[in-house]
């Protein structure tokens, strides 16, 4: 991934830093660490949880339009600095201040609100949570009787009971995978990076400039974001519609939709996701639709609804499905086998970690401790999590959601959930272990073959697509949150803050996350009614796509359109040779080969996201070519500063919505010939 080369800079000169006894541990040797009950603060929880909101709404918003998800680690950490600091300087002159802010505290909020929006995504609210309503039932043509519609009620009972297994089922591995292993964490180390940065003189300095330029991006995207409202007063109107390349690009979804969100998403994600969703985008709504419809009549029949799965729709659908599953089973393994070899040779030469090549670490040949490492072990294991507490908090945590949820899926046999349980343990572990060596999370390829497993198990008969899809949210809970604990084990390792605080602050991150995520959705869910349809502003892509996943599950192939079959075996063969002849070019040329995870992603929706990720890559490239510091000092926070303004404009304009508030302009553009029309039409 992109940042695992940065950090292997960061690493490097932290290296050189400690050859030359200028460890980064002895800048802050004066500073007292703040025991682990006084990390966790009543300002730092008021903070995280306004953020918490905040962030909620943006990847809230991301996933009910696309589903691409960039980290916001910089964000929160760079925001909670920013907080935290006017409120100490402010309590400060009033001469009331007690404490003051430090590095561990700067963590706390960070970790606390990764945890509480990490449930928007983990929650399935624009995935499987969603493609279990009664509006994505709809568009499928099979099965169209098997929904459950949302209700904040039960949503937020569901993810109370699910979301805090897998923080107990990884605390036991702390010490083996972050001392023993020395995995690297690549998200983690980066994360703590830039928290030990904000509280040196220098680094302190450069973050006040950081937040001005994340505000001033910040105001513009959400003025923007103000400003298109006024013109979207019906269906396919405003800026979002503007037919930038043309008409007839337009229609095939080539255009530039002014969406603030998505320049921002695309200075943050590596520049070959962007391309690779661009070539996504050419490849299916530039090629391959075009030539499906052509087969209309002969394919499929003629006479369906745009929206039936036996038809060109269809075709986008298993598609889509086909390579996001080809890439997904690769890494899947991939990491597998790699945690496994790993986790053997580990084991085999215990005594001798210091040699593994999994951490860059000094040469074995030397004897000298780091003093960074003596600090950073011995605060890391002095405030021990009991095993005992965190077996107990998992058996009886287990126990409550196999009792609770078939109450809430009457679909979702006990004993399905029981065999969930007993295997996610070591699923969690394999997930979080191989996001310490590689950085992937593949909590969604887990949530997928829970969809599989558990709806083929249950059956048409039985409610298999409600069955499968929440299984899957069960798997993708547990997974997704074992990883994220252990990069926060990690974060909180390399800034001195204690694993009991890092607990903690995951624990009501994500009961924060149980309730905030549920009530933003519902915000959206009532005040858009159109959500999760083709073609809408939040078409939830994700949500058909794991609903269709479900029937593929419960029905087979029988589901699919002709010749789809032999197209979806050609794609998902396709992904595995990509990500085949990746890793056999090595580094240097493997940043150049597509990625085709991101390339099924417009296949379904179409590609006018992918235009506004590159214009953001541009703008990125342009900028490291002219000023390279700049760019790498400043860029996070102008792109942090338009995902933020334009995302937190969704809350006025979801009350707006509520309210019955309609913007007063349509701006739509017609061809000549239409407008001929219309003007003839006015006129008679």
């Amino acid at each position: 991934m992109d940042h695992n080369g940065r950090d292997d800079d960061r690493k490097k000169e932290d290296n050189k830093e400690e050859e030359n006894g200028l460890s980064l541990e002895r800048v802050f040797e004066n500073q007292e660490v703040p025991s682990w009950r006084n990390q966790l603060t009543l300002r730092a929880f008021v903070v995280s949880f306004v953020l918490s909101i905040l962030f909620s709404f943006i990847v809230m918003k991301l996933n009910l339009t696309t589903g691409i998800i960039p980290s916001l680690n910089v964000s929160a950490g760079l925001l909670g600095f920013f907080f935290i600091k006017t409120w100490t300087k402010f309590v400060e002159r009033s001469g009331l201040l007690k404490q003051p802010f430090t590095r561990q505290e700067n963590t706390v909020i960070q970790t606390c609100v990764v945890a509480s929006s990490g449930i928007a995504f983990s929650g399935g609210f624009g995935s499987y949570l969603f493609g279990m309503s009664e509006a994505v039932a709809k568009q499928s043509t099979e099965h169209t009787d098997a929904f459950k519609n949302p209700s904040l009620s039960w949503m937020i009972g569901f993810l109370f009971v699910v979301s805090f297994l897998g923080l107990f089922s990884v605390v036991p591995l702390r010490k083996v995978m972050i001392v023993d292993f020395k995995l690297t964490y690549p998200s983690g180390t980066a994360t703590a990076h830039l928290m030990n940065s904000f509280h040196t003189p220098a680094g302190a300095k450069l973050a006040k400039k950081q937040v001005k330029v994340l505000g001033k991006f910040f105001s513009f995207s959400f003025l923007w974001g103000v400003f298109q409202w006024f013109y979207t007063a019906g269906d396919g109107c405003g800026f979002a519609s503007f037919p930038s390349l043309g008409l007839k690009a337009y229609e095939n979804q080539f255009f530039f939709d002014f969406s603030a969100t998505y320049v921002g998403v695309g200075m943050i994600c590596p520049y070959i996701i962007n391309v690779s969703v661009l070539l996504g985008g050419i490849l299916s709504w530039g090629l391959m639709w075009p030539l499906i419809d052509t087969k209309k009549g002969d394919w499929y029949p003629a006479d369906l609804k745009a929206s039936s799965l036996h038809g060109l729709q269809g075709y986008k659908v298993f598609i889509a499905i086909a390579l996001i599953l080809g890439d997904g089973l690769y890494n899947f393994f991939k990491v597998l086998s790699r945690t496994l070899a790993a986790l053997f040779f580990q084991l085999r030469v215990r005594n001798a970690t210091s040699n593994l090549p999994i951490a860059d670490r000094s040469s074995p040949e030397s004897s000298k401790i780091l003093y960074d490492e003596q600090q950073r072990t011995r605060l890391f294991l002095k405030d021990q999590i009991p095993t005992w507490f965190s077996i107990a908090g998992y058996v009886a945590i287990a126990a409550i959601s196999t009792a609770t949820l078939p109450h809430i899926f009457h679909e979702l046999k006990w004993y399905y959930i029981l065999v969930i349980y007993i295997f996610a343990p070591a699923l969690a572990f394999c997930n979080a272990y191989g996001c310490g060596l590689t950085d992937w999370s593949l909590a969604s390829t887990y949530g997928k073959l829970a969809i599989f497993v558990i709806g083929a198990w249950a059956g048409a008969s039985h409610g298999g697509v409600l069955a499968g899809l929440a299984a899957c949210g069960v798997m993708m809970n547990i997974v997704s949150t074992a990883s994220d604990l252990s990069q926060d084990f990690k974060t909180g390792y390399l800034t001195l803050s204690s694993p009991r605080s890092m607990f903690v602050s995951q624990l009501i991150g994500t009961a924060m996350g149980c309730i905030i995520s549920p009530s933003v959705f519902w915000l959206f869910f009532k005040a858009f009614k159109d959500l999760g349809t083709t073609g809408s502003q939040y078409p939830a892509p994700y949500a058909t796509v794991y609903r269709n996943m479900a029937i593929l599950g419960v029905e087979g192939f029988s589901a699919l359109p002709k010749n789809c079959l032999y197209l979806c075996y050609g794609f998902f063969g396709a992904a595995i040779l990509i990500n085949l002849i990746k890793d056999a070019l090595g580094k240097k040329w493997a940043r150049f080969i597509p990625n085709p995870m991101a390339m099924a992603i417009p296949f379904y929706i179409g590609s006018y996201f992918a235009i506004d990720m590159c214009l953001g890559s541009l703008i990125l490239f342009i900028w490291e070519k002219i000023d390279k510091v700049k760019a790498d000092a400043f860029g996070p926070a102008v792109a942090s500063g338009l995902i933020c303004g334009d995302g937190i404009w969704t809350l006025p304009s979801s009350i707006l919505a509520l309210a019955g508030v309609k913007p007063p302009i349509c701006m739509k553009f017609l061809s000549r010939r239409t407008n001929s029309k219309v003007d003839a039409f006015l006129g008679s």
